[in-house]
């Protein structure tokens, strides 16, 4: 499983990486989770520079896809050549986007009239675009998922694992990142969040584990 975490100026550490060490517990599997940006470098909202791994065209390639958020996701929603190389197939890939990722996902008409989630502060934007914004913290319509909240990405990784690998791998690979003393109980609360969306997960599996 190959997997593009895009990866914007200004973007928030805790979606891009932390999703992407959480699916990189399944190397031995054959999965990647590669850090995609439209530019050799981008910058965090806190001012952490990185090199890309992939380049943005990756994104159409890739068996999976995960959009995080950044503070200059409106900018990035307005910009229709930007978002003009961003080809996603949600019959082929699943797709997850995370916080203003949600925004991205509603300008490229993944979204269409279902319900999302997103994180406070975007969640006006995204209703401006036209979507209803659920109170909680994970949803999924088939392959796409949405998730609000940075630590969400813990549920968006689980989601993901278990409908690429199943539901044993994405919980022992949560256990691992899970606080000491906490493992069974934050197994247990992933689990909860998305258990409800995984149908169709063997299929899944069986074409791209």
């Amino acid at each position: 499983m190959q997997i593009a975490v895009l990866t914007f100026d200004g973007f928030n550490e805790l979606d891009s990486f932390v999703a992407a060490a959480i699916l990189n517990r399944l190397r031995a599997q054959g999965w990647a989770a590669h850090i995609t940006s439209p530019t050799e470098e981008v910058t965090s909202m806190n001012g952490i520079t990185i090199r890309r791994q992939k380049p943005l065209a990756f994104a159409t390639e890739a068996d999976a896809v995960l959009i995080g958020s950044g503070i200059k996701t409106r900018e990035i929603a307005a910009d229709a050549e930007l978002l003009g190389q961003i080809r996603l197939d949600p019959a082929r890939q699943l797709i997850g986007a995370q916080c203003s990722g949600t925004l991205l996902l509603a300008r490229l008409g993944l979204i269409g009239t279902l319900p999302a989630c997103t994180d406070l502060t975007t969640k006006p934007w995204v209703i401006e675009a036209g979507v209803e914004v659920l109170d909680t913290p994970f949803v999924a319509h088939g392959n796409v998922a949405t998730t609000g909240g940075c630590l969400a990405s813990q549920y968006l990784a689980a989601w993901m694992i278990a409908r690429g690998a199943g539901v044993a791998a994405a919980r022992e690979a949560i256990h691992y990142v899970a606080p000491v003393g906490e493992k069974e109980e934050t197994v247990a609360r992933a689990l909860r969040a998305v258990s409800p969306f995984l149908l169709a997960e063997a299929e899944f599996s069986d074409r791209c584990g």
